[in-house]
């Protein structure tokens, strides 16, 4: 793993890689970056909620009498036509008959919408998609470079930038979306599917963002993954998908997980179109309220809930039933280029002004420079087998015991990445250096010769000695202990480390790319240096690092769900607390992905009313519903921005 420069920079750019500011509050912490994005995002919401909509007042039109029969009587010319038509009971000829009649074309391209449809609030769903386009833009750009380009080119620098800020606005306006999608209750009148495909897709987009961060190769990535690969690990996914192979993660990001979420976005688009937009909540915000019954008999409650039960029929049918009110005219062409426009000058500017983060990465040559006793500590530890890595367990050894919560899921998938650690970070790099060296070439044979019991009594020796190491000339001189070999030993592992030997060595042990930086990393990770750099950048778990990004620039406050496990009291010193944390935040998904039919969950839309102040009627009452006189109005076509 080499250091890249950090450059491209420009002149104009507000330097953000200083240390951050961050907001201490009870278990929480929050950086101020963070914090400004999401008072961003609030105040947005906010002013769409408030904001009048432009043209709302007016361009509402009522529809010929006779619009209703429309769909009857294309349904009678389809059928005419299969009866002229000899090849229309083809497949293909019934296949098109089919999708005509589910997405015709005025429900793809939609010139009128109704008109409760005149809110900011409906805005934000093409104003994502045209993020999430800059988005793919950039990245393509980016790679027509190379993954190096952007680290050293400040073309490249720029473009990442570019990239960067648009997954920000992808995710802002994505989130801000789903705000106004649940205030909407938008799963009522059959759309339950509309909402579970837009709740997949933002799950999907995390997962983007992450394998994103993970592949840029610098520092952040590196303590990322060394860091989300524990909780991956004790799911039993690290078994196969491995944080630290870089390559791997690039991988998901550019090819298999963008076809997903473009798969499901669309899906999603379709079922906007198929079913349109939900019609405005009831005026009422209670549950209807049930009449008074006497006690005059053992059923004397059944005609209450007979009518209870009436009530919410009709209302599912009100909400499931075709649109019959006024109509207001909508270009969705110029709606998304508008949208287009905008998202493209915010990611210019926020590129030119604010830059984009890239913290060098550490190998193990800079740490063996910077903090030689660290790392001579750190390859003692190896040796006898008490770092972290040699006592991991599963998927790198079974020495040690994986994270269980009725189940342990790391012992499904077992040892799927085997590290020794003495042998992968200390011997085989030296052993491969002895042929030139016999001074190492007969430390190693002692050693090799020792009894296992008397190998880890002399590393564990000269791990107590070396607390007191003093360097002269930068050669490590330890106090006299009864240690062996190993002073020798480590002597030319340091040596090796300086000089890069060690990354070469351990990068070499995996053939072709060399993308996979699991031992480097591991490695780094048993000593105390690459976590004294993460917590200097507030990156560090008790400093819900998760969320945060290097220096000031903002991170993902959408993980804080995920991060707040690990600070609840009785969970955060937890030997399981990954697997809690993993458990929790799955619970909670599915809470989100299943309120269409979670009473109680589902109502809090009706009991409080944000609904007004995104449907208000352009003439001051409460919009006309779905069951409107037909022969005042024809049918409007929903928005795709819901």
């Amino acid at each position: 793993m080499k250091t890249l420069p950090l450059t491209g920079h420009g002149s104009l750019a507000i330097d953000l890689n200083s240390p951050g500011s961050y907001l201490h509050w009870s278990i929480f912490t929050v950086s101020m970056a963070n914090l400004v994005l999401i008072a961003v995002m609030v105040v947005i919401f906010a002013a769409a909620l408030l904001l009048p909509f432009p043209g709302r007042r007016s361009a509402v039109t009522p529809a010929p009498a006779d619009s209703a029969a429309t769909p009857a009587a294309a349904d009678g010319d389809a059928a005419a036509d299969v009866a002229e038509d000899p090849d229309g009971r083809m497949w293909t000829a019934r296949v098109r008959r089919r999708a005509l009649a589910v997405l015709p074309p005025h429900k793809l391209l939609p010139d009128r919408q109704p008109a409760y449809v005149a809110s900011w609030v409906y805005v934000f769903g093409v104003a994502s998609l045209a993020a999430l386009g800059m988005a793919i833009v950039s990245g393509l750009i980016i790679a027509l470079g190379g993954t190096d380009w952007w680290h050293t080119n400040p073309v490249g620098h720029f473009f990442n930038s570019m990239h960067l800020w648009s997954v920000e606005l992808f995710m802002a306006l994505l989130v801000i979306h789903l705000w106004g999608k649940f205030w909407m209750a938008a799963w009522r009148g059959r759309r339950a599917l509309t909402w579970m495909t837009g709740v997949v897709a933002f799950l999907a987009s995390i997962v983007e963002c992450f394998t994103g961060y993970l592949s840029q190769q610098n520092f952040d990535a590196q303590w990322i993954s060394t860091n989300g690969k524990d909780a991956f690990n004790a799911a039993g996914v690290g078994a196969f998908f491995n944080l630290m192979n870089f390559g791997q993660m690039l991988l998901w990001h550019v090819v298999l997980i963008p076809i997903i979420l473009v798969a499901l976005i669309g899906a999603h688009v379709l079922l906007v179109r198929v079913r349109g937009v939900s019609h405005p909540l009831p005026a009422a915000t209670g549950r209807p309220r049930m009449p008074h019954i006497r006690l005059g008999g053992p059923r004397s409650w059944l005609p209450a809930m007979t009518a209870s039960r009436e009530r919410s029929r009709r209302q599912r049918a009100a909400d499931a039933a075709q649109w019959r009110g006024p109509t207001r005219r909508y270009d969705i062409l110029k709606e998304g280029t508008i949208a287009s426009l905008v998202i493209l000058v915010l990611t210019v500017a926020l590129a030119g002004v604010l830059s984009s983060p890239d913290e060098p990465p550490v190998t193990v040559q800079s740490w063996a420079q910077v903090a030689p006793a660290d790392f001579l500590g750190t390859a003692a530890t190896e040796l006898n087998g008490t770092s972290e890595t040699a006592t991991y367990g599963p998927p790198y050894n079974t020495n040690g015991t994986p994270q269980s919560e009725l189940f342990a899921p790391a012992d499904w998938f077992g040892v799927t990445q085997p590290i020794d650690a003495a042998q992968t970070f200390v011997l085989s790099p030296l052993s491969k250096s002895a042929p030139t060296d016999p001074q190492l070439a007969a430390a190693l044979a002692t050693y090799n010769a020792a009894p296992a019991a008397l190998q880890q009594k002399w590393a564990t020796n000269y791990g107590t000695a070396e607390a007191k190491v003093r360097f002269v000339n930068g050669n490590p001189v330890v106090p006299p202990a009864n240690d062996g070999p190993v002073p020798s030993m480590l002597a030319t592992e340091l040596a090796l480390a300086r000089s890069g030997a060690i990354d070469t060595d351990l990068l070499a042990q995996r053939p072709f790319y060399g993308t996979d930086y699991t031992k480097p990393l591991l490695f780094l990770e048993d000593g105390q240096y690459f976590a004294s750099l993460a917590a200097a950048q507030n990156l560090t778990g008790d400093q819900w690092g998760v969320m945060n990004e290097t220096g000031s620039y903002p991170g993902q406050p959408w993980l804080w769900l995920y991060q707040l496990w690990y600070h609840v009291p009785g969970w955060s010193n937890s030997a399981n607390a990954d697997l809690i944390a993993i458990y929790m935040t799955g619970l909670a998904t599915l809470l989100l992905l299943f309120i269409p039919f979670i009473p109680g969950l589902r109502d809090i839309p009706r009991l409080i009313p944000v609904h007004r102040l995104i449907w208000r009627s352009p003439r001051g009452g409460q919009p006309e519903g779905p069951g409107a006189d037909p022969r005042r109005s024809r049918p409007g076509q929903p928005s795709v921005t819901s």
